[in-house]
């Protein structure tokens, strides 16, 4: 089975990014040509959100749906309600066109938060959330991933992403520890890890048993250093390409894979190549990130 799949963010379609973006019908059937199984959401409204129509639309591409980004607050204990209503929303239709192996994917808003967007890539401990902001997370997401699974038996993971109040190996350590391993898990993106300071290789295995969901994202070293020396925020970097083609930059992708067989992920692969909307020529990278995967055997 072809267990590979490609995402909107692909294509551009990035929560509060704005710009010029491609319609949900030319990102299915791109994904679909150029060789892989599945997809995800996007933006909640980017795709259908009547599931008998997504259902139709994935099916008749072949593609399954495997999540959802879903941006929430949980630095700020006052907006819980409203984000856990908004999870359980998207869960419902995940649960309903791709069954319980679908997966709720939390964050906040990637480049909406100032500090933490402006120092993308360069987040120093004084940059981190209070201990009480930490506690709130926690309870929070526990609280989303209960109700997610209560209601549709789909399972809930945090994306360590640039930008957003989880982003370094401490603070995902750190949320981690706080949090219920039976609850809450961890998108490992490979991309995101190494431009927020950790080692792909060494700390899949740190985190073996919270990695319940991965992305394979390349890094520029050279774009990154770039972005550290001119102070570039989230977007910019992004923008000037940090996350290049698989097998452009350093993510040692085949170590990855090795690691991913030892720790025994069964789970799918979902291929991000973050670009700005607009930018780039989306189906040949994707047709040339899926060849290079075959190359290393997938």
């Amino acid at each position: 089975m072809n267990r590979v799949a490609n995402a909107p963010c692909s294509w551009g379609v990035i929560e509060n990014i704005e710009g010029e973006r491609y319609d949900y019908v030319r990102v299915l059937d791109e994904i679909a040509a150029t060789g892989y199984g599945g997809t995800e959401l996007g933006d909640w409204g980017f795709m259908p959100t009547d599931p008998a129509q997504l259902t139709q639309e994935l099916e008749r591409r072949k593609l399954r749906m495997l999540g959802s980004w879903v941006n929430n607050w949980l630095h700020d204990a006052a907006r819980l309600q409203e984000d856990v209503e908004t999870c359980v929303r998207t869960a419902r239709l995940l649960a309903a066109v791709g069954g319980e192996d679908c997966f709720i994917v939390l964050g906040n808003n990637p480049y909406g938060d100032p500090l933490r967007s402006l120092n993308s890539g360069r987040i120093t401990p004084d940059m981190a959330m209070s201990d009480a902001q930490f506690e709130s997370f926690a309870r929070g997401a526990e609280e989303i991933a209960r109700q997610v699974r209560d209601e549709t038996g789909l399972r809930t993971v945090v994306h360590t992403h640039i930008g957003t109040w989880i982003e370094t190996p401490d603070e995902t350590e750190r949320l981690l520890e706080l949090s219920d391993p039976d609850l809450l898990g961890i998108v490992f993106d490979t991309g995101h890890w190494r431009f927020g300071g950790g080692d792909p290789v060494a700390d899949l295995r740190r985190f073996a048993d919270r990695v319940w969901y991965v992305h394979f994202k390349d890094h520029d070293p050279q774009v990154a250093a770039q972005s550290r020396m001119q102070g570039w925020d989230g977007p910019r970097s992004v923008g000037e390409g940090v996350f290049p083609e698989l097998g452009q930059g350093d993510i040692d992708f085949p170590a990855v894979l090795r690691v991913l067989d030892e720790i025994g992920y069964e789970g799918w692969i979902v291929v991000e190549q973050d670009v700005l909307p607009g930018l780039g020529t989306p189906k040949e990278s994707a047709r040339r990130n899926r060849e290079y995967l075959a190359s290393i055997g997938l």
